[in-house]
């Protein structure tokens, strides 16, 4: 912990592109400013921008498609967060990252991928063979595994075709909207242990709202790797210069 002794505290501003969903952008804010605070100490926190999207746009495009039209909509909110002051962006959705990837390709703000801090950290753990839950079109996601693979050596599972259907369904009904139910509980983790029988070494919870439902308490025996977590802590650091 330092005592900042310049003020204002100079620090560099987070941009968050969120409202998918809400319950994922309000945890985001509430991580960066735990982290930014606990390395700082007394009252000081983080400097964030959020611009917020209507998830129903999003439910509407992810489930027709509509990948062109969803990247439409999210440029124009990256540049929100840009005429903002954002010197950093994050999106806090693992399905949305396939456009919003794109988008800052040609941009000069700093972008953090989710899978990257994810991948790192599943990398320092040695693991080579990892599920992964997430919205359909997530555990669907060629770029996605690509990324795992060819960047940090790990091969992804994903669940079979019933099992997918139960992990999208559960967090576009419920999870998106805070509404944690113990029986859906109790299906993730019979299906994490079936993977885990299959071969699965470590879980990536690959939708931001997941951790509310499950979280390596859980299964202490088949490590878990929070991309909620994983990111806020990534932007933690690049706020703070590491």
């Amino acid at each position: 912990m330092t005592t900042p002794t310049a003020r204002p505290l100079p620090q560099k501003t987070i941009g968050v592109l969120g409202g998918m969903s809400n319950q994922a952008t309000a945890e985001y804010y509430r991580l960066l400013n735990e982290g930014l605070n606990a390395r700082f100490g007394g009252w000081d926190n983080g400097e964030i921008v959020i611009v917020s999207v209507n998830f129903g746009n999003i439910e509407h495009f992810v489930r027709r498609n509509e990948w062109d039209a969803a990247q439409r909509y999210l440029s124009g909110k990256v540049d929100a967060l840009e005429r903002a002051g954002a010197d950093v962006i994050l999106c806090v959705s693992n399905t949305m990252h396939r456009v919003v990837e794109p988008i800052m390709a040609d941009r000069a703000t700093p972008f953090i991928h989710i899978a990257d801090p994810t991948g790192a950290a599943m990398r320092a753990a040695g693991l080579s063979r990892v599920a992964l839950l997430g919205t359909m079109a997530t555990m669907l996601s060629e770029d996605l595994r690509r990324r795992y693979e060819e960047r940090f050596g790990v091969e992804i599972m994903v669940p079979s075709d019933a099992d997918k259907a139960t992990v999208d369904r559960i967090i576009f009904d419920e999870l998106v909207r805070r509404d944690l139910r113990p029986e859906s509980k109790a299906q993730y983790l019979e299906i994490i242990d079936r993977m885990a029988a299959d071969g699965a070494q470590g879980v990536i919870l690959g939708c931001t709202e997941i951790f509310l439902l499950v979280d390596q308490a859980d299964r202490p025996d088949i490590p878990m790797f929070n991309t909620t977590a994983l990111h806020t802590d990534a932007a933690v650091a690049f706020a703070l210069g590491a």
